[in-house]
């Protein structure tokens, strides 16, 4: 297992979903310990059910406001860059290209890719949620019991 690093990005494609839910994840369970952001490719508007499926395990997300790549302060670092898209991972790769930073990619589904009714939806993004908490949760493991 790595160590517990200090600053953590995720990054996604519009930093209204998985990014979000992943950033308030990691600082659910580590808050205290590190730094956590989260960026898109681009800005888009929060996604509420991103919202909504954090809610129901107790993370209120709905005052993140999205931010780009580019939003980034210029002499700001991060000690782990995760991309969660495809379109994220090259972002991730070219911002750790000169620096002693890790960059990974966790290839997270975009749930909202899915159609259908308000439930069958909102499944896609309780699987998001759950993948994503047992990524978190494998990659950096708290210490007691996580609450979630």
């Amino acid at each position: 297992m790595s160590a517990l690093p200090a600053t953590v990005l995720f990054a996604c494609t519009y930093n209204a979903t998985r990014s979000p839910m992943a950033a308030a994840l990691l600082n659910h369970f580590h808050g205290l310990n590190l730094k956590v952001k989260s960026v898109g490719v681009f800005k888009g508007d929060l996604d509420p059910f991103s919202v909504a499926v954090m809610d129901e395990i107790g993370i209120d997300i709905s005052g993140h406001r999205p931010h780009s790549f580019e939003e980034l302060e210029d002499d700001e670092t991060f000690d782990l860059v995760v991309a969660l898209s495809p379109e994220a991972q090259h972002h991730a790769v070219e911002m750790t290209r000169d620096a002693a930073r890790e960059a990974i990619f966790w290839n997270t589904f975009d749930p909202t890719m899915i159609e259908g009714s308000r439930d069958q939806r909102l499944e896609a993004y309780r699987a998001v949620r759950d993948d994503l908490r047992k990524r978190i949760l494998a990659r950096f493991p708290p210490t007691g019991t996580p609450a979630l």
